[in-house]
């Protein structure tokens, strides 16, 4: 709920959804899911969060 009140690109995701149409907790579970991926790629990749990282295209 924290990541949908601070503003930033979750808070974005989420108005922009709503905005769509889509219901409230489809959308707050779409942000959870967002928030455990994030969290489990800066473990896997043992590096501090970067919000400006932009993946190496193969």
């Amino acid at each position: 709920m924290s990541a949908i009140q601070v503003k930033g690109d979750l808070q974005d995701y989420y108005l922009r959804k709503l905005g769509e149409g889509k219901h409230t907790m489809l959308v707050l579970n779409a942000v959870r899911n967002k928030l455990i991926h994030r969290v489990c790629a800066v473990v896997r990749r043992g590096q501090k969060y970067d919000k400006n990282y932009k993946p190496a295209l193969a």
